[in-house]
C-alpha cells in the first residue's frame, strides 16, 4: 500500500502573499537573483536543472514572456514563454516551490504567460509536459494526435 506524504500546511495568516511578476523585456528583477532563479530550478525540476547563470540570463532574453512569483524575498514560482506573436507560442519551464503546490500558483503563473501580449493572441500554444498532464488539461490544454514530438539534440 503506497501512502502519500502530507500536503505542507498553508502559510500563517500574516506571512508574505505570494505576488506575480510579469517582467518587461529586460527582467531586471530576476537579472540581480539569477541564483534564486537557479536554486528554484534545480531543486524543485529535474528537466532545468544545472543551467549557468549565463545560460539564465540568455534564457531570459530569448523570452517574451517571464513570470515569477515571489513570498517576501523567496522566489517562489517561474514560467516563461517564446512566441512569434501571431501563430505559435510555447510555454516553458513552469515551476512552482514544492512547499506551494496545490495552492493555484501554477495555475495563476500559467494564466499570467497566456495573457501575456506575445501569447495572448497567437493561433496554437504549444507545451511539453512529462508528468503534469492533468494540470494542464485543467487549464483547456490538450493531448494532441496530430502532431508528432520530434528532438534533434545537440552539443550545446
Amino acid at each position: 500500500m503506497s501512502t502519500t506524504p502530507p500536503r505542507p500546511e498553508a502559510p500563517a495568516p500574516d506571512a508574505d502573499p505570494v505576488r506575480l511578476i510579469r517582467h518587461g523585456p529586460r527582467c531586471l528583477r530576476l537579472r540581480w537573483r539569477l541564483e534564486a532563479l537557479r536554486a528554484l530550478l534545480d531543486g524543485h525540476s529535474f528537466w532545468a536543472t544545472g543551467r549557468s547563470q549565463a545560460q539564465l540570463r540568455r534564457m531570459l532574453a530569448g523570452s517574451q514572456v517571464v513570470v515569477s512569483a515571489w513570498r517576501g524575498n523567496a522566489l517562489v514560482g517561474f514560467g516563461r514563454a517564446t512566441s512569434d506573436g501571431v501563430f505559435r507560442a510555447v510555454l516553458w519551464d513552469v515551476v512552482v516551490a514544492e512547499d506551494e503546490q496545490g495552492r493555484g500558483l501554477g495555475r495563476r503563473i500559467v494564466e499570467e504567460l497566456l495573457a501575456g501580449p506575445a501569447v495572448a493572441g497567437v493561433e496554437r500554444i504549444y507545451l511539453m509536459t512529462t508528468s503534469g498532464q492533468g494540470f494542464y488539461e485543467r487549464l483547456g490544454f490538450s493531448q494532441t494526435q496530430s502532431q508528432q514530438l520530434m528532438l534533434k539534440k545537440t552539443s550545446g
